[in-house]
């Protein structure tokens, strides 16, 4: 890995590894403005803001630069800056400037930019033809007249999801992205994770807003709403409010939901402990019947979805259990029942996530009772957000309140379902006979827990030596699948998240493609932690509920995709 000196606007800055000019630069601690530069995705430099000057008055774009002992650069200059604005002047004059009334009315990194560099007024006229809106989708709005042609949407799907649903069209003036043949994007094999939304600097691709449905609902006096908390919703919330990233939220957040009329607030913990019970118990019947294997954990809705789409063999080895958001569903459509015709009231299910897809995942008619659906609404976390924010909540000032119960009770083992290697770590300390602090800290440090893309874990469990892996990000599981499908590569489980770093990064969190995300995983990790009860089974509730079940668990709590 390359290292040296750098001179940047004469700053001498040291540099040892970074990837590129733009790392150095933003570690000298200079905020270089950018549209199309991740990280996380591959270098494109379309969009030509982070430009720099070297000393011999040439112009590069610092993201493709690579760094070089004794480069010196500006940064700043009189030509760079009106480079800058003219940029920024185009693009205007070729978006649709409804800012007020746009989804992302105060986050959108052009009317930011805008604002920075001094852009009053625009010359130019819009000569680019309207397009319509696609709301086809159940979980993202995209509108072409909002798209500045970055390419952020199109890496992301093709990069991180393998996906690929979204690519550039037609040539010079003309160019517009959309799916091929301009489809609608229920018309693809979109699998609706929205990360291209979280990856989009403007309003073109935005989740769809369902707040007005919420506010009906508790507005109601006719209405019980019913509100679940996934556990990931709460390591992030808190960062929109002033709270530093993985600082749990939760308790702050019931309050703000009860001040705004939600009658009971529960954890969806509570159903991921139901989830690790009924998962395992058909993973031990699998090792009984010898198969199907691998058996592919069911809590990701887009990675069904994917199955579904691309490779429809493997819907027979994703488990039968519905998600936890689902399951917690069809146990408050059925525990509601009698209260309902008791009280004269509808019960109007809320669900809190970290993810766009479970926007889809609630219309499944999978998860319908006579068209009725479990989950009447789920709102992201960016939603609750708005609405906290609407409302006038002084939500870091606000004192926590509990869940409630019985449903507001989970273990350790369910918290960090949140965070890839979560439901694999919760399965193992379930079905590990020994259940020693010792054994949990050494499933803990098994290989379990991290970052990298595909992990592997042997795990003894009786006389079997199970073969585990941990899958994040959906192109990372689809060449998985390719190792499988080629005899290259064997497993008994496996975890598929289909958002990098698991239900922390969905993209219904703030904030979009962050480091945030490791502090929210942290987060996690710390509420297990300080957790009373670490294993799923230790949940006195929820085994009270599956003994009551009995033998309408299966039909409460389970689901096969691909049959009808």
């Amino acid at each position: 890995m390359a290292k040296g000196i750098m001179y940047i606007d004469g700053q001498r800055v040291p540099f040892d590894g970074e990837k590129n000019v733009l790392a150095v630069i933003r570690k000298a601690g200079i905020g270089m403005p950018t549209f199309c530069y991740y990280s996380e995705l591959s270098t494109f430099g379309a969009c030509r803001m982070c430009v720099v000057e070297d000393e011999k008055g040439k112009i590069d774009t610092s993201c493709s630069m690579e760094p070089r002992d004794g480069l010196k650069i500006r940064t700043n200059t009189a030509r760079l800056l009106k480079h800058r604005r003219m940029i920024l002047e185009l693009m205007l004059a070729s978006h649709c400037r409804d800012c007020t009334t746009c989804e992302k009315n105060g986050e959108c990194r052009l009317q930011e930019m805008a604002l920075r560099f001094g852009v009053r007024k625009v010359r130019f006229a819009d000569t680019r033809p309207h397009y319509e809106l696609d709301t086809s989708s159940r979980a993202v709005v995209r509108d072409p007249n909002k798209c500045i042609l970055c390419g952020d949407c199109i890496r992301t799907c093709e990069e991180m999801q393998g996906v690929g649903v979204l690519n550039f069209a037609h040539r010079g003036s003309d160019v517009v992205v959309c799916p091929a043949f301009d489809k609608k994007l229920s018309e693809t094999n979109c699998v609706s994770c929205g990360q291209c939304a979280a990856a989009c600097p403007t309003g073109a691709i935005t989740i769809v807003n369902e707040i007005g449905r919420a506010w009906h609902a508790l507005q109601d006096k006719n209405t019980r709403v019913v509100v679940q908390i996934a556990p990931a919703v709460r390591v992030a919330i808190g960062e929109a409010f002033g709270l530093a990233p993985g600082v749990n939220a939760l308790d702050k957040l019931v309050t703000a939901l009860k001040m705004m009329g939600a009658e009971e607030v529960y954890d969806t913990n509570f159903a991921a402990d139901l989830t690790v019970l009924e998962e395992s118990a058909e993973f031990l019947k699998r090792l009984e019947a010898g198969g199907p294997f691998p058996m592919f954990t069911s809590c990701c809705p887009a990675w069904i979805k994917y199955v579904e789409n691309e490779n429809p063999k493997y819907l027979p080895n994703i488990s039968s259990c519905k998600s936890p958001m689902e399951m917690f569903g069809a146990l408050i459509r059925d525990q509601y029942k009698a209260k309902d015709a008791e009280d004269g009231k509808k019960t109007f299910h809320i669900a809190i996530m970290p993810c766009t897809a479970k926007k889809m995942e609630a219309a499944r008619e999978e998860f319908a009772v006579d068209g009725n659906p479990d989950v009447d609404l789920v709102l992201t976390t960016h939603e609750v957000i708005d609405m906290i924010k609407e409302v006038g909540i002084l939500f870091a000032d606000l004192d926590g309140e509990s869940p409630d119960l019985p449903f507001g009770m989970g273990t350790g083992a369910a918290v960090i379902f949140g965070t890839t290697g979560g439901v694999a770590e919760a399965v193992a300390r379930h079905v590990m006979e020994d259940k020693s602090k010792n054994t949990l800290n050494a499933i803990q440090f098994s290989g379990v827990r991290g970052t990298d893309a595909i992990r592997e874990v042997t795990l003894s469990v009786g006389d079997h030596e199970l073969k585990v892996a941990v899958v994040h990000g959906l192109v990372n599981a689809k060449n998985l699948l390719k190792e499988i499908d080629a005899g290259n590569a064997y497993y008994d489980l496996i975890e598929v998240m289909t958002c990098k770093t698991g239900c922390v990064g969905g993209a219904g969190q703030p904030h979009g493609l962050t480091p945030e995300k490791l502090k929210r995983s942290a987060g996690l990790y710390e509420a297990d932690r300080v957790s009373l009860i670490k294993t799923s089974e230790k949940n006195p509730i929820a085994t009270e509920i599956l003994e009551k079940l009995g033998e309408r668990s299966h039909e409460l709590l389970h689901v096969h995709y691909g049959h009808k």
